[in-house]
């Protein structure tokens, strides 16, 4: 399901490294990020949300300025 926030968004297992590219084509590498919550993200019906209530503020992450 498209995402009004979320542009784009994958994960690295190995890494656990979740990177995200919002519709602002800001790049972000959330850092140590269980795959399950990757899973969660991909299954949920409001992307945004998810994010806003799972992942923001709750992982360390390096911003990039665009891809």
């Amino acid at each position: 399901m498209p995402s009004s926030v979320i542009k784009y968004f994958s994960y690295d297992a190995a890494a656990k490294i979740l990177k995200i590219i919002f519709v602002t084509d800001m790049v972000y590498f959330y850092k140590n990020v269980p795959e399950r919550v990757y899973k969660m993200l991909k299954a949920s019906g409001s992307k945004g949300r998810y994010f806003n209530s799972n992942i923001k503020d709750k992982f360390k992450f390096q911003k990039l300025e665009e891809e």
